[in-house]
């Protein structure tokens, strides 16, 4: 099967960017590159439970990602099935696929991984790409405005 593998470098701590990858305010900002953005979120964080993400794009499509938690272990660790209600690669309709985001301290912040496997095919991942990666962007962006708390420039992981 088909994988993306992306990272970012984020001068945020993990808990804080675990929170904006598992609440609703959190993902509203961040979800889908700057020319997608989000109309709709609903999420219930814990292992078992669901999350809707609904976003149009600038000419009016609609996309609509979902899927359930798999592993939550915070501030370390999200993965997630991933399925489209609406929109999205056509080659993806109808399957799952899985993401895995890990995310690593370090003295200035975190180093996040994004890892979607299971795409149905080199275009899906192009796709997948692209849309992963203006996503992980614009969380970078809002995130890097926190700026960076002075026990993790003293080094103090927490």
């Amino acid at each position: 099967m088909n994988r993306i593998t992306l990272v970012r470098r984020i001068k945020a701590r993990p808990s804080i960017v675990f929170d904006a990858l598992t609440t609703a305010e959190g993902i509203a900002a961040w979800w889908g590159p700057d020319d997608v953005p989000v109309v709709c979120v609903e999420v219930d964080a814990r292992v078992g439970g669901a999350y809707r993400v609904r976003f149009r794009t600038l000419d009016g499509r609609e996309h609509e990602a979902y899927g359930t938690f798999l592993e939550l272990m915070a501030p370390r660790r999200v993965v997630m099935s991933y399925q489209y209600a609406l929109g999205g690669e056509a080659e993806e309709n109808g399957r799952t696929s899985r993401v895995e985001i890990d995310l690593v301290p370090f003295a200035g912040g975190t180093d996040l991984t994004l890892t979607h496997a299971d795409l149905a095919s080199e275009a899906s991942e192009r796709s997948h790409e692209w849309g992963w990666g203006g996503a992980l962007d614009k969380l970078v962006r809002q995130l890097d405005q926190v700026g960076i708390p002075a026990d993790l420039e003293r080094g103090e992981l927490k």
